[in-house]
C-alpha cells in the first residue's frame, strides 16, 4: 500500500472520531471495516470536486444554510401529510385501516421511527441523492414494517445475468447483502437512468461549491476585522528569517477581529499600504444572494419560503395561490413517486387494482377553502357535478338518492323534470285566473 493511500485512511480514520461526523450521512459506516472498493464510502466522505475547488458532499451541502432550509421545508411538510391506502368499492375511496400496508405507511413504519422521521429521512434522500432505498419486512407473507437504507450504504442497481434487478448494501454490522428488486421499494428521483435517479448535488456540485467558497470568504473577512489584506514595502532586503518572523508577528499581533484598532509600529522605513478593495467591490452580498435564488432553483423552492425576500415571487399575489404553486410544482412530483413505489412494490398484483396509497394534502389548501367551494357550487349549479361527485371529491361517503342526480340553477331540479315543473305552475296560473274570472251566483260574493 503506497503513501498516499495510507494517508486517506489515516484522514478517514481520525475524520470519524469527530464528534459532529458520527451524526452525519456516514454515521453507518462508524466500526466497519472500509476497503478500496467501497465506492459508496468515498463518495459520501468526500463528494465532489467542483470548478471552485471545493468538496460537494452531503455532509458540505447541508451547512448552507440554503440548502438546509430547502430540504427540512419539503421533507418536514411532505413527511406531516397524512397518508393513507385507500380501497375502491364501486368508484368510492374507503380507507383501508385493516391493511397491513396502511399501518406501517402511516401508523408505525419500524419500531424505531415514526411516520413522519421515517418519511422525512425518505424526502430528504431523494432530495440530496436522488434516491431512496427501503427493505420490506414480511410477516406470514404480510408486510410488517420498512426498514430505511442509507443511499450511500446502498451499491447503484445493477442486471444480473438472469435479467433481473439486485442491489447489494452493507448493513450495521458490517455484512453484505443482496436484494432482487422485489424485495426492495426504490424510489427513484428525476434522471435519464431507469435504473436509478441523479444525485442534485452530484449534479450542481458547481452551484453548491461557489456558495461553499463564498461563505468561506465571507467567513475570512469578518475574522479579518471586515478588512482585507494588506502590503509592507521596505526599499532594503529582507532574508528569508526576516520575512517570516514579520509574517508570524503580523499574524499574531494584528489579524483577526479581535485585534482590530490596534496601533501597528513599523520599522526600518517600513510602510504599510491597504489593499483598495471592500466588500462591495467584490460584490459579495450581490453574490451570495445570487446563490440563494441558485440553490432555490436547483430545490424548485420559492425564495420567499426560505427567507430570501429581495425580489418578489412570481407565483400569484396571494398566499393561497403562492401555496398553490408550491403544493402543484414541488410537492406534488414527489408525492406522485412515493405512491406510485408503495403501489408497485408494497402491494400484491391482484391487490393494486383495488388498492392504492394516497397523500392528503388538504391541509395545505385549507387556506383556499372559500375558492373550492365556489367551484363545486358552480360545477353543481350547472348540472355538471352531482352533489355526490363533490363529497367523493372531498373523500367523503356519497349520501345517494337525489344527492346523486344532476341539477340545474332553475328551480334545482333534475335535469330530466325541468319541463315538468314549469308545465305545474303554468296549470296552477290557469286555474287561478279561471277561478277569479267566475260570475258570483246568488249572494255569493
Amino acid at each position: 500500500m503506497n503513501k498516499p493511500i495510507k494517508s486517506v485512511l489515516r484522514q478517514a480514520l481520525f475524520k470519524s472520531a469527530e464528534p459532529g461526523f458520527v451524526k452525519s450521512s456516514l454515521a453507518g459506516w462508524v466500526g466497519r471495516r472500509i476497503g478500496l472498493g467501497d465506492a459508496s464510502f468515498w463518495n459520501g466522505y468526500y463528494g465532489t470536486d467542483s470548478a471552485s475547488g471545493k468538496t460537494v458532499s452531503q455532509q458540505t451541502a447541508l451547512q448552507l444554510s440554503t440548502v438546509w432550509a430547502c430540504v427540512r421545508l419539503i421533507a418536514e411538510t411532505l413527511a406531516t401529510l397524512p397518508i393513507a391506502l385507500y380501497e375502491d368499492k364501486d368508484g368510492v375511496p374507503v380507507v383501508a385501516s385493516s391493511h397491513p400496508v396502511h399501518r406501517v405507511i402511516s401508523i408505525q413504519p419500524n419500531a424505531d421511527q415514526t411516520p413522519v422521521e421515517f418519511w422525512e429521512c425518505v424526502v430528504a434522500s431523494l432530495l440530496l441523492a436522488g434516491n431512496s432505498f427501503n427493505e420490506p419486512h414480511l410477516v406470514g407473507g404480510e408486510l410488517s414494517s420498512l426498514e430505511f437504507l442509507l443511499p450511500q450504504a446502498v451499491s447503484p442497481p445493477r442486471r444480473n445475468s438472469n435479467g433481473a434487478i439486485e442491489y447489494r448494501f452493507t448493513d450495521s454490522d458490517g455484512k453484505s447483502h443482496t436484494l432482487l428488486d422485489e424485495q426492495m421499494m426504490h424510489t427513484r428521483g428525476f434522471g435519464t437512468d431507469p435504473m436509478s435517479g441523479l444525485s442534485p448535488l452530484a449534479m450542481g456540485r458547481n452551484v453548491f461549491g461557489a456558495a461553499m467558497a463564498a461563505d468561506e470568504s465571507a467567513s475570512k473577512m469578518f475574522a479579518n476585522g471586515m478588512k482585507l489584506g494588506g502590503v509592507l514595502s521596505t526599499d532594503q532586503i529582507l532574508k528569508p528569517e526576516q520575512r517570516n518572523d514579520i509574517r508570524e508577528d503580523m499574524a499574531a499581533k494584528f489579524a483577526g477581529a479581535v485585534n482590530s484598532g490596534k496601533t501597528m509600529v513599523l520599522e526600518a522605513g517600513m510602510k504599510y499600504q491597504q489593499v483598495s478593495m471592500t466588500p462591495e467591490d467584490a460584490q459579495m452580498l450581490q453574490t451570495r444572494a445570487f446563490n440563494v435564488e441558485e440553490i432555490c432553483r436547483w430545490f424548485r423552492v420559492p425564495p420567499w419560503m426560505v427567507g430570501h425576500t429581495s425580489n418578489s415571487t412570481s407565483w400569484g399575489t396571494g398566499m393561497e395561490q403562492q401555496m398553490i404553486g408550491f403544493l402543484s410544482f414541488t410537492l406534488l412530483p414527489w408525492m406522485k413517486r412515493i405512491e406510485q413505489s408503495i403501489n408497485r412494490r408494497l402491494l400484491r398484483p391482484d391487490e393494486r387494482r383495488r388498492f392504492y396509497a394516497k397523500f392528503n394534502p388538504e391541509g395545505l389548501l385549507r387556506a383556499d377553502s372559500a375558492a373550492r367551494a365556489a367551484f363545486y357550487s358552480s360545477m353543481t349549479q350547472n348540472g355538471i357535478y352531482t352533489r355526490d361527485d363533490c363529497r367523493i371529491k372531498e373523500n367523503l361517503a356519497p349520501m345517494g338518492g337525489n344527492a346523486a342526480k344532476l341539477t340545474v340553477q332553475s328551480n334545482m331540479l333534475p335535469i330530466d323534470k325541468l319541463g315538468e315543473g314549469a308545465g305545474d305552475a303554468q296549470q296552477a296560473r290557469s286555474a287561478l285566473l279561471d277561478w277569479l274570472n267566475e260570475k258570483p251566483k246568488g249572494n255569493q260574493e
